[in-house]
């Protein structure tokens, strides 16, 4: 058997092959534009999405299913007639919805989004953003008059267009708002207190089966890419855990059959993924805003200029001298969920140095994702061992602290491209593939060394309560 996958990120969509026997290749790759209309809005151009996701099947080849996964909470509306956007897609970093979630959590309605759907009000989840499209573009209330208004997440759009299907997965659907765990359906009080019409909503199914057929295009698997992710990371028992280090910094991990129950801890209970004619898979995640993103920022105000600069440093943490940053320049994500909340450095003196700034940003990184890892061990043990990957996970420094912060071993993938590695194989899975082929070995540890100075987590926690609140 041979599959394609296709890995529609949020920077741009690649393209790969798996065999039965283990070979994966690469195959495609091509960037899209970000568009930046106003401060704090994020949008792409659905059409051009499309059509790498399109180039990406072709430069394939001939194979026996394809996997696509996608963006998560980005959104898109759409003529269901034609089959035309009539909107660019609102990107899942976009917050031009903050005021609309604020004033549902000011009216006490955060009580039944985190009892249905798992999520608190954010503007980071579908629902606010597919109810703006109603409300700010004309041409979306003419087609819901004349039922054929289309809202969902990016890859029911895909679905549309390709193969003829109007349809979305549990994991998808999970990140909307819109979705009760306890039914995976759309909720009919959630989506009345959203405004978002139940008739424009695309129908849910699993992550992996026969999703969709037509022209040569036979789709087995269709997921969130954070969940691709964590299949392509070999998680599979309760407790195991990865985290992509990406444009943010994502926690999951594999909770079981049964819907955790999260408290107040701020960890968001989702779906990891549902095979046809099986169980679902639940999942904890836990989302850091800025991860690269914050190193991007740093590099671009000339806090350096090669990568290699910021990958070793000597003497003691940034934060054991009391210099901390914490990554908040868009917010801060679990537990807190305060958009309020600003970039921070504190600490600094005449004798700080820019690599002494930037030393602190990788801190600051991993011990937000140590916060996030904590949060989810209340509710599910986690494993000695969390798997890593993405960009900020190839620098030395980072992955020595962060061991340090989580008081675990890391792993690292052989390969960088997990999340088209486990979309790839829920693909297999999809077109009833049981064995799957072996996932190359880690490429390496390490070990977490001397533990961290328990007064480094208060001196972090009061950074962090004096970035909070701040916009």
């Amino acid at each position: 058997m041979k599959v394609a996958a296709i890995d529609q990120g949020t920077t741009g969509t690649k393209a790969f092959t798996l065999s039965d026997d283990g070979a994966f290749a690469a195959v495609s790759s091509a960037e899209h534009r970000q568009i930046y209309p106003h401060p704090g809005w994020v949008e792409h151009d659905p059409e051009e999405l499309l059509s790498h996701v399109v180039a990406g099947i072709s430069a394939a080849g001939a194979v026996d299913a394809i996997g696509i996964d996608n963006q998560g909470e980005t959104v898109i509306a759409w003529d269901g007639e034609t089959g035309r956007p009539i909107h660019n897609a609102i990107v899942w970093q976009d917050d031009r919805t903050k005021d609309v979630t604020e004033r549902l959590k000011a009216d006490g309605a955060e009580e039944l989004t985190l009892r249905v759907s798992g999520l608190p009000l954010d503007p980071y989840f579908s629902a606010s953003k597919l109810r703006w499209f109603i409300d700010h573009v004309p041409e979306a209330k003419d087609l819901l008059r004349q039922k054929r208004l289309r809202l969902g997440t990016s890859e029911a759009f895909f679905l549309a267009r390709l193969a003829g299907r109007f349809a979305t997965d549990v994991t998808t659907a999970s990140r909307t708002g819109l979705m009760s765990l306890n039914t995976r359906q759309w909720d009919e009080k959630l989506c009345a207190l959203f405004g978002v019409p139940m008739e424009c909503l695309p129908e849910i199914g699993p992550s992996a089966g026969p999703i969709a057929a037509r022209n040569g295009v036979t789709v087995t698997a269709s997921l969130v890419d954070q969940q691709a992710a964590l299949f392509g990371h070999g998680c599979a028992a309760p407790g195991d855990a990865k985290i992509t280090f990406g444009t943010g910094a994502f926690a999951l991990a594999v909770a079981g059959e049964e819907r955790p129950a999260p408290g107040d801890s701020g960890v968001l209970p989702s779906l990891a993924w549902q095979i046809a004619g099986e169980a679902c898979t639940f999942a904890l995640e836990g989302g850091v805003y800025n991860a690269a993103s914050a190193i991007n920022w740093a590099r671009g105000l000339g806090l350096f200029s090669d990568y290699g600069e910021i990958n070793a440093f000597t003497g003691e943490p940034a934060i054991s001298r009391n210099l901390v940053f914490v990554p908040a320049l868009s917010g801060l994500g679990c537990p807190h969920w305060d958009r309020s909340a600003a970039g921070l450095w504190i600490g600094m003196g005449l004798d700080t140095d820019r690599l002494d700034l930037m030393r602190s940003l990788l801190e600051g990184i991993a011990l937000r994702a140590a916060e996030v890892v904590e949060a989810m061990a209340s509710l599910v043990p986690i494993g000695e061992r969390i798997s890593v990957d993405g960009g900020v996970a190839r620098n030395d420094y980072f992955l020595s602290f962060l061991a340090r912060a989580l008081g675990r071993t890391l792993t690292v993938p052989s390969s960088t491209e997990t999340t088209a590695m486990g979309t790839a194989r829920m693909a297999m899975r999809g077109a009833g593939l049981r064995e799957l082929p072996d996932l190359p070995r880690p490429a390496r540890a390490v070990a977490p060394g001397a533990a961290l100075d328990p007064a480094i987590r208060g001196r972090f926690g009061e950074a962090l309560r004096r970035a909070r609140g701040w916009k």
